[in-house]
């Protein structure tokens, strides 16, 4: 029966780390702005570390899905 009540699809978004690729939980990680408006996602506090304090490029870390093969 429905009574005027509508269904409210409570699907979260799945969010992708801005570092490794990994898919991130609902209601894990970190999500960082920085100045210009663009917003970061992290799934662990190493990807955060390593994109933001040691600048080090995704697709030359061996452990993050971004990484090109030779």
């Amino acid at each position: 029966m429905d009574h005027g009540k509508e269904v409210i699809d409570s699907m979260v978004e799945r969010r992708k780390c801005s570092f490794c690729g990994n898919e991130i939980e609902p209601g894990t990680g970190k999500i960082f702005v920085k100045k210009d408006g663009t917003v970061l996602f992290f799934c662990k506090n190493k990807c955060q570390k390593n994109l933001l304090d040691l600048r080090r490029i995704p697709r030359r870390v061996r452990w993050s899905k971004h990484y090109l093969k030779k």
